[in-house]
């Protein structure tokens, strides 16, 4: 199948790293060509060659909600897509100065969802999957992050078998290429997205339907 996806062309990093230092609307409107055709439209491809593995996904908009910050910049110091398999729960690449970064995950936690996933987990019957999808991907290089509660959750017994992970509130899987990484400009970046998400998929699937409530009315 062909490609349309090419690469993400130095200009991406250097959009980003120019936007950091003037982050303003005359300098996006002086510089919207750049975003468009070095980060937007890329990005865009990108997620058009894995949607026939992964499903449909969308670019984020690069405008900042500004309405509760403190922080009045107007735009995001990265782009990201995201293809979504459960609520709140899927795959994720970005890309901003810094690089590409390639994540997927369960990332923003309603209390309905973490009363379920540690319900999961007290029961135990899947927690050895889970341990060893974990395991195999902090070999692949991956970092398990995700947000979590400093001590234990109210009501968890400070023996708890697998108190490490009822800790968490999310669950997340990442790795990050730095941005000076010559293979970044060719097809080779749509490689190394689409083997991270393949490897995070028996994650992804496991949180979506213990987690999330995909499927339910």
């Amino acid at each position: 199948m062909a490609t349309r996806f090419t690469g993400f062309p130095a200009d991406a990093f250097g959009f980003y790293d120019d936007l950091e230092l003037d982050n303003s609307k005359a300098f996006w409107a002086d510089n919207k060509h750049r975003y468009e055709q070095a980060v937007a439209g890329p990005m865009a491809d990108l997620l058009e060659d894995l949607e026939s593995e992964f499903g449909a996904g969308r670019l984020f908009r690069p405008y900042r909600d500004v309405r509760f910050s403190a922080d009045k910049s107007p735009y995001k110091e990265h782009q990201g897509g995201y293809v979504e398999v459960g609520p709140a729960c899927g795959y994720y690449v970005q890309v901003s100065s810094g690089g590409l970064m390639v994540g997927a995950g369960w990332y923003a936690s309603t209390g309905e969802q973490v009363a379920r996933y540690r319900a999961t987990i007290d029961a135990g019957l899947t927690v050895k999957a889970l341990r060893k999808e974990l395991a195999g991907l902090r070999r692949a290089g991956m970092e398990v992050g995700g947000d979590q509660v400093k001590t234990r959750p109210r009501g968890v017994p400070a023996d708890h078998p697998d108190l490490d992970l009822m800790r968490h509130r999310t669950v997340l899987v990442s790795t990050t290429f730095a941005h000076d990484e010559p293979w970044l400009g060719t097809r080779t970046a749509g490689t190394k997205v689409r083997t991270a998400w393949r490897k995070s998929r028996p994650l992804v699937e496991w949180l979506a339907d213990n987690v999330t409530g995909r499927g339910e009315d």
